[in-house]
């Protein structure tokens, strides 16, 4: 995951840190969107190969995505409407950013092939959401009225950080190099800054805003009750402590041979508490 959320930084951040020239704009997005597909995939794969998600995470990863697939057209973006990431906040911080980065990617790829947006943007999108649902499991610790507050103020700036990190995806082609708020290779860091700041805030603050809104007010509305169902099936879904094996005193050793034990002294019997090391 940790790779993964590093390429992905890459794949938004190439245009400050790639050498002009690098990339042409002919076959640079296909490249990447080509390489982000793969990397998804490879991080749920990996996830579920290595137990990070084991049978009932993958079936409430399923639930959730299906959810959010569903979710997403009651908004359909309009004025930065967005029903979709309030759910990602909330089950990254139940189940941690391992989940919440995975229900990002998932929710993403199930809503674009039910709505028909497959395209370029799809795993930019993606990843977008991961970032979403990872960070609020990094969230710090809270409880009551102070956790639903955080988790909106979250929501809140994360209706921001996903708009500014899908400008990215095009900043680099959808402007005339004239423009004074355009990407022009070979300029130093801080002026290229400058010039993606200027077209972020010309271009999309207004819709980023409508979504930062809708986040914050579903989280105030719906988030304890969300948390409340997503905790207790948490708990539900909990397999077994796991079964461990530990060497069986001396005692206990003898008797399973056959060696009587000492044998008991006269009197009234009282009942004696079984310590933990005592064999059955």
């Amino acid at each position: 995951m940790t790779l993964a959320a590093f390429l992905g930084l890459v794949a938004f951040l190439w245009p400050f840190v790639v050498a002009p020239g690098t990339f042409g704009s002919h076959y640079a997005p296909p490249l990447i969107f080509g390489v982000l597909l793969l990397l998804v995939l490879c991080v749920v794969l990996s996830e579920i190969a290595e137990g990070g998600i084991d049978s009932k995470a993958l079936a409430m990863l399923g639930v959730l995505s299906a959810v959010n697939a569903a979710l997403r057209p009651l908004g359909a973006g309009t004025a930065g409407i967005e029903t979709v990431f309030f759910v990602l906040v909330l089950a990254g911080r139940v189940y941690g950013p391992g989940f919440g980065f995975t229900l990002g990617c998932t929710s993403l790829f199930a809503s674009a092939l039910i709505t028909g947006g497959v395209g370029p943007w799809m795993p930019y999108q993606m990843f977008g959401c991961a970032f979403v649902g990872m960070l609020a499991g990094f969230l710090p610790r809270a409880s009551g009225r102070r956790e639903v507050l955080m988790l909106a103020v979250y929501g809140s700036l994360s209706g921001y950080l996903f708009g500014f990190l899908l400008n990215l995806s095009f900043w680099p082609f959808s402007l005339d190099p004239n423009s004074s708020i355009a990407y022009l290779p070979g300029l130093p860091f801080t002026e290229q800054w400058q010039r993606y700041i200027a077209f972020d805030v010309a271009t999309s603050l207004g819709w980023d805003t409508g979504r930062a809104v809708t986040n914050l007010v579903c989280i105030l509305l719906a988030g304890p009750a969300v948390l409340t169902t997503f905790r207790r099936a948490a708990r539900r879904a909990r397999f077994r402590a796991p079964v461990r094996f530990a060497a069986a005193p001396d005692s206990c050793v003898r008797t399973a041979q056959g060696r009587n034990p000492p044998p008991a002294r006269p009197g009234p019997r009282r009942p004696r508490r079984r310590s933990a090391g005592h064999c059955r």
